[in-house]
């Protein structure tokens, strides 16, 4: 069991405490409070500090709760902050702006505290010396290229205008409420700082490893962003890159590519930037030979080796790449893929779980050239290939951990240079159709979307939709046509795969609810009163089934049904994947 180490303590006992060194490590997120978080501490401490506005109502057994500080002792015995950067550095920036003060006043009052503050500030030498070159707090931020100004403020006192940093910034802020202070309250000046060191109580949580002061994090925050895997893989690369001479480089591309990240990965759960390590970490694996369907957590995998990973160039460079191989899958980029690729590219992003990324990830590390790019035919070869076994899978064999096994293995093959064959995996194509027969395509299953996403896709001559239009599963019969007529002998060919169709948002909500011979005029488009043009589906078999059809009842959907099963099983043998 980890051990802590937690005590409350006031702000005096924490910062004035010889064994004090904090460092802001270079994983943790730039400096980010504004005036605004720095006037409600003001306010905060001097409301309580001064109840009332009377320095006399105040009792001195009050404390004033400002938070946890979660921190873990490193290699080299500084105390890692891992929550609460934002909050002591502010508090320093305070402390300072107030010694500043006292250094020009010379009641013997002040004189006591000013001693008591800079013991906060600065390290003592083994006499008890204050030395005001080594500082109790350090920052080594990897994104914050103003955090010297911080550290210049410390040690001079001084953030002149042509400052622009959030540090000098809210350091001027303070500047200014101490003198208006100082001004209305000239004789109790003193009691404010001595308050807030004496009363103000912070509760240090001393972690015995990063793990371990990451998770109290997590549990703790619930307000601020927690650190991302990515943050920590952040501070590994910067100081690679520190160490031979290209800092500027990575913060500079890590920031680009940050943004770009932003922009392409939704994920469910971490940052997109955790999204991108993860794709990567699947070609890592491969290359590893690793088929285990036991996956390690993100940071468990690059921690190895002392993150030996992210000690190398080529790893970065690789990221980049993979971001913006993604990038172009996302923009549908046709300088890069072809009319036929995007289509299946189309319909994998309607896939039932998120294990083509992976697959895709690896085959596209393996096979690109020195520009790229992709063998047109090969790829899609694969694309057609991992659809159809990741379609059947996801009836005959339900959930992504299922789909796990089969995957990790074909992952090692492709970096193998091996055929993707799923040898173990064929399937027996009439035991499938009874699967399919006898599955429940309800909406709420994603592979009911994702059947109508490659049914619309086996017309070859469907044009290419953008993966920015939004579509919704239609019942072609509709639901209140059921209701009303209860014309459909077996009420669950209402819900059967042969009467859905994949349909544009804005068609779906005109079209839901009314009989086939209305539905047309929706599929067809149609101009209304005011001649406004109201475009149609651009789904090819809608807009035949409009035009050929006066009605749609039960035995279409029997059909449909049928022909939809049916040209699936000749998909998986045109695959390779029947036995």
């Amino acid at each position: 069991m980890s051990k802590l180490n937690i005590d409350q303590k006031t702000i005096e006992a924490l910062f004035s405490d010889p064994k004090t060194d904090f460092l802001i490590p270079d994983y943790q997120r730039p400096y980010a409070w504004s005036d605004a978080e720095c006037r409600t501490l003001w306010d905060d401490i001097f409301s309580f500090a001064f109840p009332d506005n009377n320095s006399d109502n105040f009792k001195s057994t009050d404390e004033y709760f400002l938070g946890p500080i979660v921190t873990f002792k490193n290699d080299e015995g500084k105390q890692e902050i891992i929550d609460g950067q934002q909050r002591l550095t502010t508090l320093m920036l305070l402390l300072r702006a107030f010694y500043a003060r006292f250094g020009k006043m010379k009641d013997s009052n002040t004189q006591l505290v000013q001693e008591r503050v800079e013991k906060c500030i600065w390290k003592k030498d083994e006499l008890g010396a204050i030395i005001k070159t080594e500082l109790k707090i350090d920052s080594e931020v990897a994104t914050d290229v103003q955090k010297d100004q911080f550290l210049n403020i410390l040690k001079t006192g001084e953030a002149p205008e042509d400052m622009k940093s959030q540090y000098a910034v809210n350091y001027r802020f303070f500047q200014e409420k101490i003198n208006d202070f100082l001004n209305d309250f000239p004789t109790y000046f003193a009691y404010l700082p001595a308050r807030l060191m004496n009363n103000c109580i912070l509760l240090p949580i001393e972690a015995e490893s990063q793990d371990t002061a990451l998770r109290i994090f997590s549990t703790l925050n619930d307000r601020g962003m927690p650190l991302s895997d990515s943050d920590i893989f952040k501070a590994q690369f910067y100081k690679f890159f520190s160490s031979i001479g290209k800092k500027d480089y990575f913060i500079k591309n890590w920031k680009d590519l940050e943004e770009l990240c932003n922009k392409i990965f939704h994920p469910i759960s971490g940052t997109p930037m955790d999204e991108l390590f993860t794709r990567y970490m699947y070609y890592e694996r491969s290359k590893q030979g690793i088929k285990s369907s036991t996956t390690e957590a993100l940071r468990k995998f690059y921690e190895k080796n002392s993150y030996s990973l992210l000690k190398n160039e080529k790893t970065f460079e690789n990221l980049r790449d993979l971001a913006d191989f993604w990038n172009d899958v996302s923009n549908q980029s046709k300088d890069r893929f072809s009319d036929k690729i995007l289509r299946k590219l189309f319909v994998l992003n309607y896939a039932p779980n998120g294990m083509w990324y992976y697959f895709v990830s690896v085959y596209y590390m393996h096979n690109r050239d020195t520009e790229g790019n992709l063998d047109d035919d090969a790829f899609y070869i694969f694309l057609e290939k991992i659809t159809a076994f990741i379609w059947t899978y996801a009836v005959t064999n339900p959930g992504v951990n299922m789909l796990r096994t089969p995957v990790y293995a074909e992952m090692v093959n492709i970096v193998n240079n091996k055929p993707i064959l799923f040898e173990d995996f064929k399937f027996e194509t009439s035991s499938v159709k009874t699967a399919f027969l006898n599955f429940s395509f309800n909406n709420g299953r994603p592979i009911t979307k994702s059947m109508l996403a490659w049914w619309a896709f086996i017309d070859d001559s469907q044009e290419l939709l953008s993966l920015e239009t939004v579509f919704e599963i239609e019942h072609i019969y509709a639901k209140s046509r059921q209701d009303k007529e209860n014309s459909l002998k077996n009420a669950k060919n209402l819900e059967a795969l042969g009467n859905k169709a994949f349909l544009e948002k804005r068609i779906n909500i005109r079209a839901s609810d009314y009989q086939f011979k209305d539905k047309k005029k929706y599929y067809n488009g149609y101009f209304n009163s005011r001649n406004q043009e109201k475009k149609g589906t651009k789904i090819n078999e809608l807009l035949h089934l409009a035009k050929n059809n006066d009605d749609f009842v039960e035995s279409d959907i029997i059909k449909r049904t049928n022909d939809m099963i049916d040209r699936f099983i000749q998909y998986i043998v045109q695959n390779s994947l029947a036995q």
